[in-house]
């Protein structure tokens, strides 16, 4: 099987290493990769939001099954345009994508699935935005105003604060964009991100994760894309994923079946473990990043022939998943003042070693890893359990080299000291 992977970042090298390790998989293909992903796989260099240019390039080079890692895009249809040349392709239509680009498509899903989420309200009238206010956050109700864009902001597009004028102040600037905005009542409890592989009504739940959204330890700063984090979570018991699984995804593959947008691919799944159980916060259409690090660094089942089976529709034939045991712990290395704007163009040191995945890098002329990007490197540690998935993670970190390079210390620390439970 030839395996064509669409994108550029550590997700993407996470992919290509574990269908690297599947028997079935004789040859691997990314566009466009990074300086990483170069010594895996064939690079190409082509747009990946154009649906006719990687439809081409599958066709090209006789790819067997397309992967699209990133969800910009799986929103503008480019797995449909894979399809519609006979290529399998894993990643929804450009219609059931709509459950990670619209937050109110995603709502109307949940509400007609009968799936516990946040009240919501969408505001796309300044006019309309103090009042909105009003209907949620400080006093007297939720401990905070939950602001959203409504549709993709690299996740980076929530702000979540008992300060009313910083919430006011995001919703405005969404608006002033053209952007409408997402108010949602707070969910509180700990967080859980679970993957399923979906095909129509079949759903395979992969191993839950935890991420880490904001740039600094404790939690503190602004939303990112990911800094790190941590599968599986020590905290949660066997019979909550099977509840997610049961109430929460099989009711809204169920539903997108019905309204004729049948998903298939990988469904993402962020919730809130509240006192009244889980709760969504968001979907997304693809593998999340940086959950996708950790969870497939534990895989031993062949991912090539998993994602293939559900890309034709054979997923319900599929064995049960295998995992090795232990952990696995990702900690994302950002850029220079990364989430905002970042210092791009220095030399790596230290980053071509097993363990670590390249995201934001390129290579220069003379063969120096260089840095592209916020997020410029993942690196992933195991172990037998999370202390130890930690130490490997952090001692591997330490010997990398990035003029100001930032991390977080604390990815998976109160799982691993037995400070979360429900």
């Amino acid at each position: 099987m030839r395996v064509l992977v669409i994108g550029s970042g550590a997700r993407e090298h996470a992919l290509l290493l574990a269908l690297r390790r599947d028997p079935e998989v004789e040859g691997l293909s990314v566009a466009p990769g990074n300086a990483g992903t170069a010594g895996i796989a064939d690079q190409y260099d082509v747009d990946i939001t154009s649906g006719e240019a990687v439809a081409k390039l599958a066709q090209r080079i006789a790819a067997d099954l397309v992967v699209i890692g990133p969800e910009v895009p799986l929103v503008l249809g480019v797995a449909d345009a894979v399809r519609s040349v006979g290529i399998p392709c894993f990643g929804p239509t450009k219609d059931a994508a709509r459950i990670e680009g619209s937050k109110s498509f995603a709502k109307d899903v949940m509400t007609a699935a009968g799936v516990r989420t946040a009240r919501s309200e969408v505001v796309d009238n300044p006019a309309h935005l103090d009042a909105a206010l009003d209907r949620f956050g400080p006093p007297g109700g939720d401990p905070a105003w939950v602001v959203k864009d409504d549709g993709l902001a690299a996740g980076k597009g929530v702000v979540v604060t008992a300060d009313r004028a910083t919430a006011r102040a995001h919703a405005a600037s969404l608006l002033d964009a053209g952007h409408p905005v997402l108010l949602e009542s707070f969910l509180d409890g700990p967080e859980v991100s679970l993957f399923c592989v979906v095909d129509g009504e079949t759903v395979v739940p992969l191993l839950p994760a935890q991420d880490f959204k904001r740039v600094g330890d404790n939690d503190t700063g602004p939303n990112t894309g990911g800094m790190g984090a941590y599968a599986p979570l020590p905290w949660l018991p066997d019979d909550v994923v099977t509840r997610i699984v049961d109430d929460v995804v099989k009711p809204v593959a169920a539903e997108l079946v019905a309204r004729g947008s049948s998903f298939s691919g990988l469904l993402y799944t962020g919730l809130a473990i509240t006192p009244q159980g889980p709760a969504v916060i968001e979907f997304n259409c693809r593998f999340g990043d940086p959950e996708t690090q950790c969870v497939l660094a534990l895989l031993e089942t062949p991912l090539g022939q998993l994602l293939y089976a559900a890309a034709i529709g054979d997923l319900a034939d599929e064995p049960p998943l295998q995992w090795r045991d232990g952990a696995a712990v990702t900690v994302v290395l950002a850029a220079e003042n990364y989430p905002g704007r970042p210092r791009v163009g220095d030399a790596i040191t230290g980053s071509e070693v097993d363990g670590v995945l390249h995201a934001g890098t390129s290579r220069s002329d003379d063969g120096a890893i260089m840095s592209s990007g916020g997020r410029v490197l993942s690196v992933v540690g195991t172990g037998a359990d999370l202390p130890a998935a930690r130490e490997a993670a952090y001692q591997l970190i330490k010997s990398i080299r990035l003029p100001g390079s930032h991390f977080r210390s604390d990815i998976g620390l109160a799982a691993a000291e037995g400070r979360i439970a429900l």
